[in-house]
């Protein structure tokens, strides 16, 4: 009986990886995202990084903590299909290691990026039936960058919200840029929002929650107010603070 998933050989993978001279980033684009997985050939694929270090507490003794952040990404989409960062404590960085090491390695772990990738596919399947059903109009794309034109004004936010920066990323001190494409309709309103480059650590859905909040002065075409689909970006940075750990 064929099995339900193939594994790409990892020489092969590696070999794809250093093809495109991926750097090693957890903060890519689509397009970047979609590239890497071509090269490697498969429907979806595996990012991350891995680190012991040594704690000193302000109270107690010292330990020892061994984390991995570990991103699933569709190589058909580019999108960012789960992330997680499992984390053990130990008092020795071997310990500390091997907790690690059992939890990534355990049918649990497993079962669940499989039910992660069946969720995927369904829903790309879902979103591409949709695409064919429904007429979706165009929508001129404009760079949150751009200047505008003589004959054509962006949207402009009524005021600019900052997104929350999750205690999710602030326990990995984790510094990245979102980028979203935000629809605004023809009265200033947000329509679909789709994230166009992914950080994971609960940023990605702080500035699809922000975005949604928003409200627009239309984008206008000679005087004529009408919907333009836009790219917002935000960049965020570790707050500055003491830490005890």
């Amino acid at each position: 009986m064929r099995p339900e998933f193939d594994i790409v050989d990892s020489d092969q993978a590696q070999a794809a990886v250093r093809g495109v001279r991926f750097n090693g980033s957890l903060n890519l684009t689509l397009q970047e995202a979609r590239d890497l997985g071509a090269a490697i050939g498969c429907d979806f694929y595996f990012l991350g990084e891995a680190q012991t270090t040594r704690r000193s507490p302000s109270t107690g003794t010292n330990f020892y903590e061994s984390y991995a952040s570990i991103f699933l990404v569709s190589a058909r989409t580019g999108r960012l299909t789960l992330w997680e960062r499992p984390s053990f404590e130990r008092a020795t960085p071997e310990e500390s290691e091997k907790a690690l090491l059992a939890a990534l390695a355990s049918d649990e772990t497993r079962h669940r990026y499989m039910i992660a990738i069946r969720r995927a596919e369904q829903d790309e399947r879902a979103e591409r039936a949709r695409a064919v059903e429904i007429a979706t109009p165009v929508i001129d794309i404009m760079s949150d960058d751009n200047e505008d034109s003589k004959d054509i004004r962006a949207p402009r936010p009524y005021r600019r919200v900052k997104p929350l920066y999750p205690e999710t990323a602030a326990r990995a001190e984790v510094e990245a840029t979102v980028d979203v494409l935000a629809d605004i309709d023809a009265q200033g309103e947000v329509g679909r929002v789709e994230v166009a480059r992914w950080a994971g650590y609960g940023l990605d859905q702080s500035v699809v929650d922000t975005v949604r909040q928003l409200h627009f002065f239309p984008a206008m075409h000679d005087g004529v107010a009408i919907p333009m689909r836009v790219l917002l970006r935000y960049n965020f940075r570790k707050p500055v603070q003491n830490r005890s750990r």
